[in-house]
């Protein structure tokens, strides 16, 4: 297996696809560190020579990826949290925050269901 930012590339696939497996690096950006690489992207990862994997860890390394790109996103969350804006308070709170419903769905926000004691219907 190559190994590329601290990361193993399955050797079976294509370097697009193999590039995906990192963090932070989508089909379209796999397809321009290829590109700037000089490498193309129909190559097995397995039939990649040295050199060539070089080259695509100099241009992954030009990338935001990995820890660097999950701990910048916890600074962007907390950032709204701390300012108290309605994505901040919906985060904080574990809710969905682009506008979806809530009253059936969003269980993977809110978790498992909780059920509420209902009261006493009382009788005359």
């Amino acid at each position: 297996m190559a190994r590329i930012a601290g990361v193993d590339i399955p050797k079976q696939k294509r370097g697009v696809i193999a590039l995906t497996y990192i963090f932070g690096i989508g089909k379209s950006k796999a397809q321009e560190v290829l590109k700037g690489a000089g490498v193309d992207e129909n190559i097995k990862v397995s039939d990649w020579t040295d050199d060539q994997i070089g080259k695509i860890r100099e241009e992954v390394g030009k990338l935001t990826i990995e820890g660097e790109l999950r701990s910048e996103i916890q600074v962007n969350i907390k950032r709204l949290m701390d300012i108290g804006c309605y994505r901040g308070v919906r985060h904080r709170s574990g809710l969905p925050l682009r506008g979806q419903r809530t009253k059936n769905n969003s269980r993977t926000r809110k978790g498992r269901r909780k059920t509420v004691a209902n009261k006493k219907k009382v009788t005359k």
